[in-house]
């Protein structure tokens, strides 16, 4: 969990004027290489130097780019936080509205989807433009509650002028990310904001814990679908011969029969009937099923060469995307898997877990990490990734999408073997 920055808890409480103007002067005065009689935290100065290097403007308007009705109606009704969101309304918004503070929940993309609380605050908020549909990426406003956290990937406040944007100079935010417990990926942030004086110390600490309320709950509703899909499964399996599988829509593996357990399958996206390759199972058949699929491998041989797109181009948006003879089939990536397999694109004649570790985090002893997640890949890559040394299959064509400023290659990563690549360019 993210530290409330020092002295700042004791200050809010006491003197909410004079904190303002001391962290107005630390907003104004580091970003542009003056001295403020005030530090920054650390968050908040690197979240700083991310955003103005993106070209964040203090003065942007929060409502450029607002969603329409039509497309938040939509979001709303695909996101997996609509699962979530009693645990959020019980949690924080009779306490938000009686404190004078409003809870605002986004989806992984920074967008607003829900907005409720206090309606004196509220009507501040409407007057700057903190609205359903705005875009809370950090990249665009600069420091929040909600593009913050859903980089750095923990809770964190932002005092008053500790926001980049001076129309969120009146607000303390404290947001905290609310990420899937199956495979850790961000899917929102869940944000509550107020003026400075309302803010306590211990909010911080709140939110992140209803945030983790939620993610339990989506934990339950997961393996509660698992129960019903095995129900499902049970009389078909025991029926077949050779290896087959029953998973839910996501991949996630519900019952087995003929083969060892494994806890996700790659689905092909749009996953549909018929033969498919699935890259641990070889050439399959897939047959929907009441909430999944059932899988029936052909234990046919692996096709041979393959083409593999890596696409690095747009922001908290990578993706593997495999191409065969037998289809094609896209996954997105978590940041550590972006990192690793760029890692492995760039080094085509393969690195060992200690070579690895170093290029990941600058130790080579911390190779039982990186045996964890090159495990996780060879998952979804199966005979695609070989290994000792880790590396792509020998007859597989790599392609590498890029962005177009090297400085935005996984802006989010300080592994060497990466950082590396932002100043020469490196493109495999």
């Amino acid at each position: 969990m993210a530290n409330p920055p020092a002295g700042l808890p004791r200050r809010t409480t006491v003197d909410a004027a004079r904190t303002a103007r001391m962290l107005s002067d630390a907003r104004y005065a580091t970003p542009f290489g003056q001295r403020a009689r005030t530090a920054p935290r650390p968050v908040i100065e690197e979240s700083w130097e991310r955003a103005l290097r993106g070209g964040t403007h203090p003065d942007h308007d929060l409502r450029t780019g607002l969603l329409s009705r039509e497309e938040i109606e939509r979001r709303r009704g695909t996101s997996p936080l609509r699962h979530v969101l009693p645990v959020l309304r019980e949690g924080l918004v009779s306490v938000a509205d009686a404190a004078h503070h409003i809870v605002l929940v986004a989806d992984d993309e920074g967008r607003a989807l829900w907005r409720e609380g206090s309606a004196a605050v509220l009507r501040k908020a409407d007057e700057v433009g903190i609205e359903v549909g705005t875009d809370w990426r950090e990249d665009v406003i600069g420091t929040n509650g909600v593009g913050t956290p859903a980089v750095v990937r923990r809770p964190v406040q932002v005092f008053a002028g500790e926001h980049l944007s001076r129309a969120l100079a009146a607000f303390t935010c404290a947001g905290a990310p609310i990420t899937d417990p199956r495979d850790g990926r961000l899917i929102g942030v869940v944000d509550v904001s107020g003026p400075l004086e309302t803010m306590h110390p211990a909010t911080l600490a709140w939110v992140d814990s209803v945030a983790k309320l939620a993610e339990a709950r989506l934990r339950e509703l997961h393996m509660t679908s698992l129960e019903r899909l095995r129900a499902v499964a049970a009389p078909i399996l025991p029926r077949l011969g050779g290896r087959a599988l029953v998973v839910d829509r996501d991949g996630w593996t519900a019952a087995v029969t003929g083969m060892p357990y494994v806890k996700r399958i790659a689905l092909p996206k749009p996953p549909s009937g018929g033969r498919r390759w699935l890259p641990s199972l070889g050439l399959c058949s897939l047959e929907p099923l009441a909430g999944g699929w059932l899988i029936r491998a052909a234990d046919e041989p692996v096709p041979g060469a393959a083409r593999i797109v890596l696409d690095l181009a747009l922001p908290r948006r990578w993706s593997v995307t495999v191409y065969g003879g037998a289809g094609s089939w896209t996954r997105e990536l978590s940041p550590r898997h972006a990192e690793l397999l760029y890692l492995l694109a760039l080094h085509r004649t393969g690195r060992s877990a200690a070579a690895l570790a170093e290029d990941m985090f600058g130790d080579p002893g911390r190779t039982v990490t990186v045996r964890a997640e090159m495990s996780r890949v060879r998952r979804y890559l199966g005979a695609l990734l070989e290994h000792r040394p880790y590396r792509f299959r020998e007859d597989a064509e790599i392609e590498v999408l890029l962005p177009d400023d090297p400085r935005e290659l996984l802006p989010h990563s300080t592994a060497p073997g990466v950082t590396g690549g932002r100043t020469t360019a490196q493109v495999p």
